[in-house]
C-alpha cells in the first residue's frame, strides 16, 4: 500500500517547488527541524508515533505528581497547524529502501523522500537485561511517568496497611539505578514527597521514614558534570536524607528487591518493593534497522557516526540528529544526548536542507553551541553550568526554572506549569498525586504476609 498526499497532491508554490522533506520523530530534533523549515519551498511530512510532542526533560515531575501529563505534552499538530507547507502523519517507521528514498511505516504504508530527517530518539537500555523492566520502570514516555507515579503512591498506600515490620520497610525503600540527572531528579523529589508532601496523610506509618537510595557503578552522581557541581548535588542529597552509593552495580532485580554487587566482593541483596531505572540509552529499533539498511558505521552504543554535516556516509539526503546521532565536536568528543543537541542538529539540518537546494557549494559542519547543563534536586536546589559559570543552591535553582518554562512549546503549557510550580513551592502540595490505570503487577490487591490492622 503506498500512502499519497491528500488532495490537493502536491502543495503549490509560485514556482511549483515540491522537494518532499520526510521528518521521522516529533521529539526535539524533529519539531525543530520542522518548524526551521516553515518559510521553505518544500513539501514537510512529520511522521511520529505519537500525536504529541513530549518536553521530557520534566517527565519526573509527572512522574513524582507535580505535574500531570498535559502540561508538559503539546499535540503536534495544534504546534504546526499554521505553518502551510507541513503536514503530520501519525505513523511509525519500520523500514527503508534508500536507494529507492522510501520509508515504510509499521502498517505496510510507504512514504517517499526527497531529503529524510531522522530523529526518531532512543529507549532505554538494561544492559542485557531486559526482564528487568517489569520489576524496574524507566522514565521515557507517559505511559512509564504514569506508572512510575502509580508505583511509587501505591508503596505508602501499602505499607500503611502491612502489619510486618521488614515488610514496612520494604515497601518504604526506594531504589533508583542510575545517578545522572534523571536519578538525582527522581531522588530529590522522591525526598521531598516522603519528608513533606505526605507526612501528615497517614496514621500507621511515618513516610518521612522512607528510605531513598541512588546506586551507580560509577565514582560520583552527575558524572557528566564538572566535579565540583557533583559534589554540591550529593550533598544536596544528603540534606533530603538521600543515600547515594557509588562504585556499585546492580546484577539482579526482582519484585521484592534487588541484587547489588562492588567491586571484589559478592553480590548483597536489598528489600526493595520499588526500584526505578534511569541507567542508560540504546538506539531505537529503526535506528538500527537504518544503520544495516545503509551499512552506516555505528560507535558501541549504536549510534550512527554522521558526517560534519550530519548526513550519512554515501548518503547526503539522510539526515540524521538527537540521540541517534554519533556526532563529536570540535574536540573529538562525543556529543551528549540531551535536548540541546537534538534541537540544535534538526534546525541544522533543516537549514542545510534549503542551502542545498538554494545551490550552495558549500555547507558548514555542524557546530554544536553548548550552553551548559542544569540538574534540579528539590525546592530551591539545583546545580548549573551556564556559559562556564557554575552555580549551586537558589541561584541555579531560578535558571533552571526559567530555562524549562521558555523552552516549553506552547504559552499556555508555560502559565500552567508556572502557576503549579508557584503552589508546589509556597505549600510542597503536589496536585497530581493520583493513582491511575491498571494496577502494575506488584501492586498485589493483598500483600504477602499483610495482617489486618485490627489484629496489632
Amino acid at each position: 500500500m503506498i500512502l499519497r498526499t491528500a488532495a490537493p497532491a502536491r502543495l503549490i508554490y509560485p514556482e511549483d517547488i515540491a522537494h518532499r522533506v520526510l521528518i521521522l520523530g516529533g521529539g526535539f530534533g524533529g519539531l525543530y527541524a520542522a518548524l526551521s523549515l516553515r518559510h521553505a519551498k518544500v513539501e514537510v511530512t512529520l511522521v511520529d508515533r505519537r500525536n504529541f510532542h513530549l518536553f521530557q526533560p520534566l517527565l519526573y515531575q509527572v512522574a513524582t505528581g507535580s505535574l500531570s501529563p498535559g502540561d508538559i505534552c503539546a499535540p503536534l499538530r495544534g504546534i504546526l497547524s499554521r505553518q502551510k507547507n507541513t503536514r503530520v502523519l501519525l505513523g511509525e517507521a519500520a523500514g527503508i529502501d534508500p536507494a529507492a528514498r522510501r520509508v515504510k511505516l509499521l502498517d505496510a504504508a510507504e512514504l517517499g523522500y526527497d531529503s529524510l530527517i531522522v530523529a526518531t530518539g532512543s529507549k532505554s537500555s538494561y544492559f542485557g537485561n531486559p526482564e528487568w523492566c517489569e520489576w524496574a520502570p524507566s522514565l521515557k514516555t507517559v505511559e512509564e511517568a504514569t506508572a512510575i507515579r502509580h508505583k511509587i503512591l501505591y508503596a505508602f498506600e501499602a505499607a500503611e496497611r502491612v502489619g510486618d515490620a521488614d515488610e514496612r520497610r520494604a515497601w518504604l525503600t526506594f531504589a533508583i539505578i542510575g545517578g545522572g540527572p534523571t536519578g538525582v531528579e527522581l531522588a530529590g523529589a522522591l525526598a521531598e514527597i516522603a519528608r513533606q508532601t505526605l507526612k501528615n496523610d497517614f496514621r500507621s506509618i511515618h513516610p518521612q521514614d522512607a528510605r531513598i537510595v541512588i546506586l551507580d557503578g560509577g565514582s560520583r552522581v552527575l558524572a557528566t558534570y564538572p566535579e565540583d557541581l557533583s559534589r554540591h548535588a550529593e550533598a544536596a542529597l544528603d540534606r533530603l536524607g538521600v543515600e547515594v552509593r557509588t562504585g556499585v552495580r546492580v546484577v539482579a532485580v526482582s519484585r521484592d528487591g534487588i541484587s547489588i554487587q562492588s567491586a571484589g566482593s559478592a553480590p548483597q541483596w536489598q528489600a526493595a518493593k520499588t526500584v526505578l531505572w534511569a541507567g542508560g540509552v540504546q538506539v531505537t529499533t529503526f535506528g538500527k534497522t537504518l544503520a544495516e539498511s545503509t551499512r552506516a558505521p555505528t560507535d558501541k552504543h549504536g549510534r550512527i557516526r554522521v558526517m560534519p554535516d550530519l548526513t550519512i556516509p554515501g548518503f547526503p539526503q539522510i539526515y540524521v540528529v538527537g540521540d541517534l546521532a554519533g556526532a563529536d565536536d570540535a574536540a573529538g568528543n562525543s556529543l551528549p544526548g540531551v535536548a540541546q543537541v537534538a534541537m540544535q542538529g534538526g534546525a541544522y539540518a533543516a537549514r542545510a536542507i534549503v542551502q542545498r537546494l538554494e545551490g550552495a557549494p558549500v555547507l558548514r559542519p555542524f557546530h554544536y553551541f553548548d550552553k551548559g547543563d542544569l540538574a534540579v534536586i528539590g525546592r530551591g536546589s539545583a546545580v548549573a553550568r551556564i556559559f562556564g559559570l557554575h552555580l549551586s543552591g537558589l541561584p541555579a535553582w531560578l535558571v533552571w526554572l526559567f530555562v524549562h518554562l521558555m523552552y516549553l512549546v506552547q504559552f499556555q503549557n508555560r502559565v500552567v506549569v508556572f502557576v503549579q510550580w508557584g503552589f508546589q513551592y509556597l505549600t510542597f502540595s503536589r496536585g497530581a498525586r493520583l493513582i491511575t490505570g491498571k494496577a502494575i503487577s506488584d501492586s498485589v490487591t493483598a500483600v504477602d504476609g499483610m495482617k489486618n490492622l485490627s489484629e496489632e
